[in-house]
């Protein structure tokens, strides 16, 4: 089983950036779509942004695009969150996640069957 672990979260004012990194264990981490996902207090877990096992294709939510950007180090095993002008409606909870099969690019949340513990991001206004 995958380990993924979150990292680059924090408390920061609107308008502000922060990267998040998730490191993954194993030595197939480049045969998987990787995503990243958040849950506010009160509400469900949401999809945000998915890169496929090459880094050639990515998706995004609409509340995403045009500020976030996702990325991957295949030679790191890591996959990166790259937000910037951070809203305070984008206060939550972050998750990395694997999709449960290779060569397979997805965003839905179903598809994605290991999860990390999640690093919190907090934005003040």
């Amino acid at each position: 089983q995958v380990q993924l672990v979150e990292s680059g979260g924090g408390l920061v004012q609107a308008g502000a950036s922060l990267r998040l990194s998730c490191a993954a264990s194993g030595r197939t981490f480049g045969s998987y779509t990787m995503g990243w996902f958040r849950q506010a207090p009160g509400k469900e877990r949401e999809f945000i942004a998915a890169i496929s096992w090459s880094g050639y294709i990515s998706d995004y939510a609409d509340s995403a695009k045009g500020r976030f950007t996702i990325s991957r180090d295949n030679a790191k095993n890591t996959v990166y969150l790259e937000m910037n002008s951070l809203k305070p409606e984008d206060t939550a909870l972050y998750y990395c996640a694997r999709v449960g099969s290779r060569w397979y690019m997805s965003h839905s949340e179903a598809d994605f069957n290991s999860w990390g513990q999640g690093t919190q991001v907090t934005v003040s206004s």
